[in-house]
């Protein structure tokens, strides 16, 4: 009778415990404001599994809700399918705690600033930068979604400050497919090459910024609405005219009104108040008329009405400050 040979198939078979881990496995989000829901969906829609962290449960609830909602709009104008708006939300899920981070490859961190307790934009985000340290792996990158923080200053009090990075990805527009990159005076070149992986995952350019208050983005677009907010004001042409100026000589997307409002006018004064105390120009100043709106609390198409009126996110007509 032959020998009987026996060889172990597990090397051979789909499944091995061994295989290999992609680079980004699960992405976890701190925060699921309009930015972090953003960013959430966008790694989602790209195949990954994706964890969020809010305060509460009814945060939780309304994250997914607005994200479901994104996707119906997308089956009504962009062709996705509800099999795979169901794929999408299949790889998301909410947590209370910063534990469920444990596993994620990539974080980022995108909190909402409290105007109610006063505190700094900065010191918030480095308490979630070390809560996210207590979790994650040392090979985990901890990035963090804003313009006006410094990342060198948010990394300097970690243990491994090397994987740490900042990405901003502006959302006025959907299809604004860019990123704007910015390494601290740690980050390596390793962590940098994957983060720009990252985004070819996701289908995004990138640009490379210096460390600098209000990035690249946010200088311009401020700027360009402060002096829009001025010629309203001397009255040189009316505000939808200002608008439609902006959509056809400058080719932009969307208006420079229209895109204050999908940022927020609570975001902007915030911003531009930041970079006036960085850079000390009056330039970065709030225009009255962006001030007159953020102190009614009329904040953009968040609260249905900013320098333009909205309906389930549909202009209906003009702010009656500016007709």
């Amino acid at each position: 009778m032959a020998d009987t040979f026996i060889e172990p198939i597990e090397p051979f078979g789909l499944f091995s415990k061994n295989r290999k881990k992609s680079l980004f496995s699960k992405i976890g989000v701190v925060g699921a404001g309009r930015d972090g829901r953003n960013i959430i969906r966008l790694t989602s829609s790209a195949g990954l599994e994706v964890v969020f962290i809010e305060a509460s449960q009814e945060r939780i609830d309304f994250a997914i809700a607005r994200i479901s909602e994104g996707l119906d709009s997308r089956i009504e104008n962009w062709g996705l399918t509800p099999g795979e708006k169901r794929a999408i939300l299949g790889r998301i899920n909410g947590s209370l705690s910063y534990e469920d981070l444990k596993d994620c490859d990539f974080v980022i961190e995108c909190i909402r600033y409290d105007t109610q307790t006063g505190e700094r934009d900065t010191e918030l985000r480095k308490k979630a930068f070390k809560e996210i340290e207590k979790f994650v792996s040392p090979e985990a990158i901890i990035a963090t979604n804003t313009t006006t923080v410094i990342i060198s200053e948010l990394a300097s009090e970690l243990q491994y400050k090397e994987r740490c990075v900042s990405l901003h990805f502006p959302i006025a527009h959907s299809e604004a497919k860019m990123i704007e990159i910015v390494k601290s005076i740690y980050t390596s070149e390793e962590v940098y090459n994957k983060v720009l992986l990252l985004a070819k995952l996701i289908k995004y350019e990138t640009i490379n910024v210096h460390e600098s208050n209000g990035l690249v983005s946010m200088r311009l677009m401020v700027v360009l609405l402060n002096e829009a907010c001025q010629m309203v004001l001397e009255n040189v042409a009316s505000m939808e005219s200002i608008d439609h100026l902006t959509e056809i000589v400058y080719g932009m997307r969307l208006g420079i009104f229209k895109m204050a409002d999908i940022v927020g006018i609570e975001k902007i004064v915030r911003l531009m108040e930041d970079m006036f105390n960085e850079y000390g120009d009056k330039k970065y100043k709030p225009s009255p008329l962006i001030w007159r709106l953020y102190r009614t609390q009329q904040l953009g198409t968040r609260s249905g009405k900013g320098f333009f009126v909205y309906d389930k996110g549909k202009i209906t007509g003009v702010n009656s400050f500016f007709a």
